[in-house]
């Protein structure tokens, strides 16, 4: 039965440099990361498909990254897959101190400020300096995720509607702010003025306790049905109808599955 050991000697086989496969030989951390992130989307892909010997897959997949990164990070003398079980055991442990010691979480709420005390105590002891609610946020997460999570991080210390109806009037704001610029033409500012319209979307998503990644990603799913729908529908090129017709398709392509 193939275990974990089975595979780092596959991933320290392709990577060998006499004998390896060229391509992973070549790659390197900055090469893989692209990598990376778009396994776990394939991952959350899988899980919204609830496809599960697909996630199954995945899962290896994503896995395989990590086996990538922590044989290059051996090669470099870093450190190895152990470590980072090794780190990976001891974090869980330690930000778990209601399961494996005698503190105790009264609610999923008292867990969540626990982790995030402890959190910051690790900081602390890595001599990194946090001086703003927003830090810890990183950097290439997807857009509207990273939104998400910093709204939630000002959110923490008051920053915040305290209701919805707020949130949605500020969208029609933000809304008429973006008619400003187009009428004006100026494309920065209307770039700008169409940032604020998604970043007061994504706010009001928080507030609904929607995922905005999700809603856009069910969104573009239902499109996608939609137009092949009606691509089928036709007996002629998309692009030789008229407006008119292709309204008229599309809402034929609407009408076949009121669900999708």
């Amino acid at each position: 039965m193939p275990n974990i050991e089975t595979l780092l000697s596959i991933m320290a086989q392709l990577r060998d440099p006499d004998s390896g496969c060229p391509w992973d030989v070549k790659q390197d951390f900055d090469s893989i990361a692209p990598y990376t992130i778009e396994e776990a989307f394939e991952v959350a892909e899988a899980i919204a498909q609830r496809d599960y010997p697909e996630l199954k897959e995945e899962l290896g997949d994503l896995l395989l990254q990590v086996v990538f990164h922590s044989q290059i990070a051996r090669e470099q003398g870093l450190f190895d897959f152990n470590d980072v079980v090794q780190v990976l055991c001891d974090k869980m442990v330690r930000r778990h101190p209601h399961v494996f010691s005698e503190s105790d979480a009264a609610d999923e709420q008292a867990v969540k400020v626990n982790w995030e005390a402890i959190k910051q105590q690790e900081r602390a002891a890595k001599g990194r300096a946090h001086d703003s609610a927003l830090d810890g946020v990183p950097a290439g997460l997807p857009a509207l995720q990273r939104a998400s999570k910093v709204q939630k991080k000002a959110a923490k210390v008051g920053f915040d509607w305290s209701e919805t109806p707020p949130v949605r009037r500020q969208v029609d704001h933000e809304l008429a702010e973006l008619d400003e610029a187009l009428s004006s033409g100026d494309r920065a500012d209307i770039e700008d003025e169409f940032g604020d319209v998604l970043f007061t979307l994504v706010n009001l998503s928080r507030h609904l306790k929607l995922d905005p990644e999700q809603a856009l990603r069910k969104a573009t799913a239902k499109f996608e049905r939609r137009f092949r729908q009606m691509e089928q529908d036709q007996h002629e090129p998309l692009n030789t109808l008229d407006d008119d017709a292709l309204e008229a398709a599309w809402q034929k392509a609407k009408s076949v599955n009121s669900e999708q």
